[in-house]
C-alpha cells in the first residue's frame, strides 16, 4: 500500500513467528527479520509479467519487477499476503500456490521471503498508485530486461530461485 506504514511480526532467523508486532518501517530501519509475500504471475502461453512501480511508490519508485507483493500483515500466512497484494495492485482475485521461502537479504533489509505463482489470464488492472506499466514477457525477452532494465534488488535473486525451482520440480514430475 502506498505511503501506509503496515504493521508487521517480526520472525526469527528460522521464519518462526517472535509474537512482537513492529511497523514495517521500524523493521527496515532496525534490520528486523519480518515476512514479505511475492507472486510470480504467468499467463496460460507462459509468459511472465513484468512491471514498472509508480513514482508515487515509497520503495524503489520507478524500478521494474518480476513478481507482485509486499509484507505480510499481523496474523496474515504467506498465502493470504499474496492474495492480498495481487487484489490491490493488479486488481485480480487469484489464490497463489506458494513454492518456497528463503532470507531475502538483497532490498532495504533483511527478510523472509515467500515466492508464489499464479497462472492467470493476461487481462489485469494494476493500480496506478502502484503500477505505471506493465506487460507480459516471453522467457528470451525477460532474460534481455533482466540485464538492461533496472529491477529492484530483490528481483533478481528471486526470478533466479524460481527459476531453478521449476527446473528441479519439472525434472522430478518426469
Amino acid at each position: 500500500m502506498c505511503g501506509v506504514d503496515e504493521l508487521v511480526e517480526r520472525v526469527d532467523d528460522q521464519d518462526r513467528v517472535l509474537g512482537v508486532v513492529v511497523s514495517r518501517r521500524q523493521a527496515v530501519q532496525e534490520g528486523w527479520l519480518h515476512r514479505v509475500a511475492v507472486t510470480v504471475c504467468r499467463d496460460e502461453r507462459g509468459r511472465v509479467l513484468v512491471h514498472r512501480r509508480s513514482e508515487r511508490v515509497s520503495r524503489f519508485p520507478g524500478l521494474f519487477e518480476v513478481e507482485v507483493g509486499g509484507a505480510a500483515n499481523v496474523g496474515e500466512s504467506y498465502e493470504q499476503a499474496a492474495a492480498r497484494e495481487l487484489a490491490e495492485e493488479l486488481g485480480i482475485r487469484a489464490l497463489p500456490r506458494l513454492l518456497f521461502t528463503f532470507l531475502n537479504r538483497s532490498g532495504l533489509s533483511p527478510h523472509w521471503l515467500g515466492v508464489h505463482e499464479a497462472v492467470m489470464s493476461d487481462a489485469v488492472a494494476p493500480d496506478p498508485d502502484e503500477v505505471a506499466w506493465h506487460g507480459w514477457l516471453t522467457q528470451p525477452e525477460l532474460q534481455s530486461a533482466l540485464l538492461e532494465w533496472r529491477f529492484t534488488p530483490d528481483s533478481h535473486e528471486a526470478f533466479s530461485r524460481y527459476l531453478a525451482f521449476r527446473t528441479v520440480t519439472a525434472r522430478n514430475d518426469q
